[in-house]
């Protein structure tokens, strides 16, 4: 197969992705975001907002969100698993779990929250359309 023919995409091949994005979070390496995306890439923290568009403007508001650095989320802070749930065609659903803790010793959560993608893939595998939703678990 040439590199220009597309693979089907695969559960294999998206939860690959879901691990890379967890990976480029932790991170926050320039290499490791742009490698997500297309150049023309799509990205929506809500599914109301607004697209954040092209690899450049993803890359920048992870590394600096809202404009300020300090607003990322400190190394060991948070846990997060995500899996795909349903694939067709070029788009896949995932479905997992976002954990942030009130400080990297991981004893106590701060928030838990419940994570809904939809994802949109380029034929080389780099995402081209994200949309997030989610929802916090109440406090017991």
């Amino acid at each position: 197969m040439s590199h220009h023919e597309s693979k089907p995409l695969t559960r294999e091949a998206v939860q690959a992705w879901l691990d890379a994005y967890v990976h480029a979070w932790k991170t926050l390496d320039v290499a490791d975001i742009e490698a997500l995306f297309t150049e023309d890439a799509e990205y929506r923290y809500h599914p109301y907002d607004e697209p954040e568009v092209g690899r450049d403007t993803i890359v920048s508001d992870w590394r600096n969100p809202g404009g300020d650095p300090n607003g990322r989320d400190e190394p060991g802070t948070w846990a997060a698993e995500y899996h795909p749930y349903a694939v067709d065609g070029n788009r896949a659903v995932a479905i997992g779990t976002s954990t942030y803790y009130t400080d990297a010793t991981q004893t106590s959560v701060d928030k838990y929250y419940f994570n809904n993608w939809l994802l949109e893939f380029a034929p080389d595998g780099r995402c081209r359309s994200f949309t997030e939703y989610y929802m916090k678990r109440p406090k017991a």
